[in-house]
């Protein structure tokens, strides 16, 4: 973004009263004391910050982030005129956070980028005649993947031997728990669990076009793009519904409220090994993208911001 992006310190050239400024709402950022005493009117777009207990005992200072993160959301409430999240249950936590006007704006999702050209070496590692079981996200805890290690050990040893479980993400700062995860794998004496850490865009592809099917057993998620993606490279999705999951697959995919391994796993097989519930989830997941596909983004974006752009600016504020 650096050709499109202006620092930091250059945004009191634009800065005003009659301003409108989306800000992108995020922990750690000098952008917050910026914006927050900056007399801009304020529409604040949030994307979630995951609760710090998930970090306890994993990443100290994170934990402590996030917590302070939440705190300062709540004092952006009475300074913003409107609140945006990128699903209901994120923009639930606005409300709560006391912000008065809320509303939501879905991701846009930029498909083309998806199919501009896979890593033919990702592909021909991995499209080897194994099952390939996806997941695509961070290597941290709230997005239990000790929950996948274990559904996937089952699934390996009882029901498909020739299985591989594709882990792609960045676990960069997330050691203590990705040292945990590869304590668990080898506990458990299971084979071809890929951790594949940070990957480029053509690398991501490939690992999509290599797999069988994406499974998911996070427990919290504000939005979960990867979701999209999976079913865009038209892979059955098997996740657990926590969070804005269920609100995030818009009736694709499966949909699981009990999540221990030994379901998962026969979930993961029957999907996998009966055509008329794989067509049936298919068809599931064409229904929720071509919905998706259909939202006027530009349209959308106006009408929620409509409140703010046709009222009247506050009067600006006397400073002695």
């Amino acid at each position: 973004m650096a050709r499109e992006a202006r620092p930091l310190w250059e945004y009191e050239q634009v800065s005003s009263a009659g301003t409108v400024c989306l800000f992108h709402f995020s922990i750690g950022s000098a952008a917050s004391r910026l914006i927050h005493g900056a007399p801009d009117r304020l529409v604040c777009l949030y994307h979630n910050i995951t609760p710090g207990e998930w970090f306890l005992g994993f990443h100290p200072h994170l934990a402590g982030l996030c917590y302070h993160g939440r705190r300062e959301l709540r004092a952006f409430a009475p300074r913003a005129e409107l609140g945006l999240a990128d699903s209901e249950f994120n923009r639930r936590e606005l409300a709560a956070a006391g912000f008065a006007r809320t509303a939501v704006l879905p991701i846009v999702m930029e498909e083309g980028a998806l199919f501009r050209g896979a890593s033919p070496v990702a592909r021909r590692l991995f499209a080897d005649g194994r099952v390939n079981l996806l997941f695509v996200g961070r290597i941290i805890p709230n997005k239990r993947i000790d929950d996948l290690i274990r559904a996937f050990a089952l699934y390996q040893r009882r029901l498909q031997p020739h299985s591989r479980l594709l882990l792609v993400g960045d676990y960069r700062g997330h050691e203590r728990y990705f040292d945990r995860l590869r304590e668990m794998v080898a506990a458990l004496g299971v084979e071809e669990v890929v951790f594949t850490g940070h990957v480029d865009d053509d690398d991501l592809r490939a690992y999509y076009a290599s797999a069988h099917l994406f499974l998911c057993l996070s427990e919290h998620e504000g939005y979960c793009v990867p979701l999209l993606e999976a079913m865009s490279f038209g892979l059955p999705v098997v996740a657990y519904d926590a969070g804005a999951v269920a609100e995030t697959l818009r009736g694709g995919g499966v949909l699981l409220r009990d999540k221990s391994p030994d379901w998962v796993a026969e979930v993961v097989h029957a999907v996998l090994t009966l055509p008329a519930l794989r067509e049936q989830v298919a068809e599931g997941e064409r229904r929720a993208m071509d919905a998706l596909r259909a939202i006027d983004f530009r349209a959308l974006l106006l009408e929620r911001l409509a409140p703010v752009l046709d009222g009247p600016s506050p009067a600006p504020a006397l400073h002695p």
